[in-house]
């Protein structure tokens, strides 16, 4: 059996031509791309050259924005972060865990003491001692006193309540016979042979009337609405949307690419504006405080600091000698006037110590003692 030839509409390079195939077309592997129009590489490059140009200014402010938001956090946020945090701590958290650790806590305790010693104990007393005995003594009286009464006057009831229920269940079964035959099988038989086929009748009518207008209404909507609607949906909408579809992925594409694009020129710039900030000033700087502060920094120290802390170390000594001499001399002097007011005193008397000194230590073979001297 021959199989029906497919016609189609197929796009390649910048020609669009109508082809038979003859066969079902091999399904394209997985990963391979479609081949696209002319249309979507007429689009795409002057849509990303434009975007390009457009993004390269947002995403250098970008960059430099980033930079400056980190040197900011680095150098003035984060220590301003931490500083509120402490004072936050310091004028909050620990006086309120001062207040909830010293006030709160003893109060709520002695509160909770108080409400145990005055509310607590007298309300169990009063249960245990006092409404416990009063219901027993209740649930006695309802044992023993109320139940028997109660059964008692239930059973007088009964009686009387048998006594009546005989002579209404006679009037009760005279009436069920005369409303029966009076009203409900006279309404039974009208609502069978009367109003039941009527209402057939009328319901009949009511439903082929409204499928003929729901057909009619139908058929008018679809020709009115639905088949112009469809048309324009499938021969205008739907290729203005793909167009539209297309130019919306070729310019998220576009973006896409110019911001990296745009991301390597910011990050060339900048590494262009750091090796000149670097050669300008930072080369210039570093040599001046090689090549002339540092040597002139040293003549300093070896020319004028460091023999200015000799003289001041040697002013410091003299200084010192000169206070060492005065107060030996306040010292003697104060001796000489004491002896002229008070004499000179006597030369102390040496006394003989028990413990033997220098080389006569006390040894196992000797001893100092009355009784063992020798």
């Amino acid at each position: 059996m021959e199989q029906p030839a497919r016609y189609g509409i197929r796009t390649g390079g910048c020609g669009v031509y109508v082809v038979m195939d003859l066969e079902k077309p091999p399904d394209r592997p997985p990963g391979q791309a479609a081949p696209e129009g002319c249309l979507v590489v007429a689009i795409r490059i002057p849509v990303r050259i434009v975007v390009l140009v457009l993004v390269m200014p947002v995403r250098m402010v970008w960059d430099v924005l980033a930079v400056v938001g980190r040197v900011l956090r680095d150098t003035l946020l984060r220590p301003l972060g931490r500083a509120l945090l402490w004072l936050g701590k310091a004028l909050f958290f620990w006086p309120a865990v001062a207040l909830w650790r010293y006030l709160l806590v003893p109060v709520g305790k002695a509160l909770g003491w108080l409400g145990n010693v005055l509310v607590v104990v007298p309300l169990t007393w009063l249960y245990r001692y006092v409404l416990t005995p009063a219901g027993h003594a209740l649930a006695w009286v309802h044992a023993r006193v109320l139940t028997p009464l109660g059964h008692g006057i239930r059973w007088l009831l009964k009686g009387v309540g048998a006594v009546f229920a005989a002579l209404g269940l006679g009037v009760y079964t005279a009436v069920v016979w005369l409303a029966r035959y009076l009203i409900v099988v006279p309404a039974l038989w009208l609502y069978e042979w009367i109003l039941a086929p009527v209402g057939r009748a009328v319901a009949w009518c009511v439903t082929g009337l409204v499928q003929l207008v729901g057909m009619i209404l139908h058929w008018a909507t679809r020709i009115l609405f639905v088949l112009p609607a469809l048309a324009v949906w499938r021969w205008i909408l739907t290729p203005v949307g793909r167009v539209l579809a297309v130019i919306a992925r070729e310019v998220g594409d576009a973006l896409g690419h110019a911001w990296r694009i745009a991301g390597h020129i910011s990050l060339a710039v900048g590494r262009f504006l750091g090796t000149l900030f670097r050669w300008i000033f930072v080369e210039p700087v570093r040599w001046v405080y090689r090549r002339v502060l540092t040597p002139v920094g040293h003549a300093v120290r070896d020319l004028v600091l460091r023999p200015a802390a000799d003289a001041a170390r040697a002013v410091g000594r003299a200084a010192r000698q000169t206070l060492v001499a005065a107060r030996e001399s306040v010292r003697q002097a104060r001796a000489d006037f004491r002896r002229m007011l008070f004499g000179d005193p006597g030369q102390p008397q040496v006394v003989d110590r028990r413990e033997p000194m220098g080389a006569e230590t006390r040894t196992l073979g000797s001893s100092t003692t009355a009784l063992t001297k020798d």
